[in-house]
């Protein structure tokens, strides 16, 4: 077995206080991954609070137990005193927010798929052939005795599911569909992870249709990107999470191998995401401009103006398309 996995689990075991953190701006993965960890190590018998330093999406509210993820504030307010903390589908320090402050003289353990990570915990499981973090703490409960019922199985499988793309993208491979069946055959149950999709307002409608007029395409119609500005979401009354999808929405225009979502909720700051169809690495771009994420899938953010950050973006991306572009035949 892996020696960082069974250092984590060893360590988890001797714990009595557990802090469990995700990542800022929190996707399917990472709001599972910490559910699932914190239920888990909680029917174990420790003692565990869970927090995230960004606001939750409402739709993720289909499940009661997201409001077992505290604030920054709340977890301040109650005064924790964890003896180690559990990072998880975080690749970086900077991106589990204000919860840095809870490393200084503390274990902690890092958790993570992205091939991004850079590895700043004391002891660091990263596994990128795992489709999800949500699959490794599956692996660390069931090491650590935990016992499914249904409703874990459920919110475990949420993130498996969330990011393979319900099963669609090219890293649901068979570890994915196996954790999967595991999962269901200990009552989890697919059709109410698909009800965090099947739940959209109809402002969210008419926040796609002006993502749409604000799209564009580069390079011969390889290249899609477009963006949302605070106004164009303050027009909408809309929030970011009701653009959650939108990226997905632009990777799935036929003959396109790259695309990009800028949006700008915060004035003057913007959340960029990247997705790409068969053979452009996401991460590498990421990487360039301060982020980090998956080949597939990966994303920054930036602070300015929009105007002048697509631009700097979507030359930059040009820029790397072009190369990786000519690589790839090079080698062929």
């Amino acid at each position: 077995m892996n020696r960082d996995f069974l250092n984590i689990v060893a360590e988890l075991n001797k714990a009595k206080k557990i802090l469990v953190v995700g990542h800022i701006m929190p996707d399917g993965d990472d709001v599972s991954s910490v559910l699932s960890a914190t239920l888990g190590l909680r029917k174990i018998g420790k003692e565990v609070l869970a927090g995230i330093d960004w606001r939750i999406p409402w739709y993720f509210q289909e499940f009661e137990e997201v409001n077992e993820i505290l604030s920054y504030e709340k977890i301040m307010e109650a005064n924790f005193n964890p003896d180690i903390v559990l990072i998880l589908d975080a690749s970086s320090p900077d991106r589990v927010g204000r919860f840095q402050e809870f490393f200084d003289n503390r274990t902690v353990l890092v958790v993570d798929h992205h091939g991004t990570n850079t590895l700043f915990g004391t002891y660091n499981w990263v596994d990128t052939k795992y489709g999800s973090t949500a699959q490794m703490v599956l692996r660390i409960n069931t090491e650590l005795g935990v016992e499914y019922d249904e409703r874990l199985a459920t919110l475990n499988l949420m993130g498996i599911a969330t990011d393979t793309g319900f099963f669609r993208y090219s890293n649901a491979d068979e570890i994915v569909f196996s954790d999967a069946t595991k999962l269901v055959s200990l009552g989890g149950k697919m059709y109410l992870v698909s009800r965090l999709f099947e739940n959209k307002r109809v402002e969210q409608f008419k926040l796609l249709s002006t993502m749409i007029e604000n799209m564009k395409m580069e390079l011969d119609g390889q290249i899609v990107y477009s963006y949302l500005s605070k106004e164009d979401y303050e027009k909408n009354n809309c929030s970011e999470d009701d653009s959650g999808g939108f990226v997905g929405e632009l990777r799935s225009i036929r003959g396109i191998e790259l695309a990009i979502f800028l949006s700008e909720y915060e004035k003057g700051e913007v959340h960029v995401s990247f997705r790409s169809r068969d053979w452009f690495d996401c991460s590498r771009l990421a990487v360039f401009l301060g982020g980090g994420g998956h080949p597939r899938a990966a994303g920054c953010t930036l602070k300015g103006n929009l105007n002048v950050i697509v631009e700097e973006v979507i030359r930059e991306a040009k820029n790397m398309f072009v190369s990786q572009r000519e690589s790839r035949l090079l080698i062929k």
